[in-house]
C-alpha cells in the first residue's frame, strides 16, 4: 500500500488527531452537553464486539491499522500477546511510547493556528507489556506472524488499496474457532482505492460493501454478529466528524 510522503496520517496533525481519537477523555474531546455520541470508539468496539467469546489463554491478537494503538491495548485485556501493525512509521513510533511509558503529549488544536498542550494515557489496569508494535502493510503481513485467536481491524477496510485482496487472506490469520472483527463506514474514495476494487458504493454494482464482505469470507467464516457503532473525530474546537461504522464479526470455521 503506497502512500505519497506528505499524506496525512504521516504528519504531527494527525498524530494529534488520532491521539485525541484514540485516547481522549470526553472532555477533551467534546465538551459540550448536546454533544452527540460517539466517544471512546475503539474501547466500545472490542468491548461490544469481542463481548460474547470465549477467549482460549493464552491468546494472541491481531490489530491490523492500529493507529496509535488503542485497540491494541483494549485487546491485552483479553489477550497474553497484541501484535498492532500500521503503515504509518508516525503512528506506530507514538504507540510504542505510550507501550513504554503509558502517556503521550500533543498539541490539539482549538481554532487556525492556536493549540493547547494535552495529554493521553493508556488506562493504567492494562498491562501494557502484552503488546508491542510493528510497521507494516496488512496486503503484505510476514509469515512469521502466525495465526491469531482475534483479529481486529477498525476502519481499514476502504483505506486499502485492494480490500478484497485483504479479505482472501484473513482466514490464513484466523485460527479455527477465532474471530475476525472489521468496522467500517464503508467510506469509499479514490484516494485510497481504485474504483473498480471498491467493495460497494458503485450505482452498478450488485452489492453493498456488508454483503460483499460477507459474500468473500463465506467459505472459511461465518457472520456472527453485526452490530452500528458511532464514533467522533475532532477536528478544532468547533468542527467534529461524526460518522456510524458498520461491525462486522466473524467467526472463523473449525478445521
Amino acid at each position: 500500500m503506497k502512500r505519497s510522503a506528505s499524506h496525512y496520517y504521516d504528519t504531527n496533525r494527525a498524530m494529534a488527531d488520532y491521539l485525541l481519537f484514540h485516547y481522549g477523555t470526553f472532555e477533551q474531546t467534546v465538551p459540550f452537553d448536546f454533544a452527540v455520541p460517539g466517544h471512546d470508539y475503539l474501547a466500545r468496539a472490542v468491548r461490544l464486539g469481542l463481548k460474547d467469546v470465549n477467549w482460549p489463554q493464552p491468546a494472541r491478537a491481531l490489530d491490523l491499522g492500529c493507529a496509535v494503538g488503542r485497540a491494541s491495548f483494549e485487546l491485552a485485556r483479553h489477550a497474553a500477546e497484541v501484535v498492532g501493525i500500521d503503515l504509518s512509521a508516525k503512528f506506530i513510533a507514538t504507540a510504542w511510547q505510550l507501550q513504554r511509558t503509558g502517556r503521550a503529549e500533543f498539541d490539539r488544536v482549538e481554532e487556525g493556528l492556536r493549540t493547547t498542550r494535552c495529554h493521553v494515557v493508556v488506562p493504567p489496569e492494562i498491562d501494557r507489556t502484552r503488546v508491542r508494535f510493528e510497521v507494516g502493510d496488512a496486503l503484505a503481513l510476514a509469515p512469521e506472524l502466525g495465526t491469531f485467536d482475534v483479529v481486529f481491524a477498525a476502519n481499514l477496510i476502504d483505506r486499502l488499496p485492494d480490500p478484497g485482496a485483504f479479505l482472501d487472506t484473513c482466514y490464513r490469520l484466523v485460527k479455527p474457532g477465532g474471530h475476525l472483527l472489521l468496522a467500517s463506514p464503508y467510506t469509499w474514495t479514490e484516494e485510497y482505492t481504485p474504483r473498480e476494487r471498491w467493495l460497494g458504493g458503485l450505482p452498478e454494482g450488485p452489492l453493498l460493501t456488508d454483503e460483499a464482505i460477507a459474500s468473500r469470507l463465506q467459505a472459511h467464516f461465518t457472520l456472527a454478529k453485526r452490530f452500528e457503532l458511532p464514533f467522533l473525530l475532532r477536528e478544532h474546537a468547533r468542527k467534529y466528524q461524526w460518522s456510524v461504522a458498520e461491525v462486522l464479526v466473524f467467526a472463523a470455521r473449525s478445521a
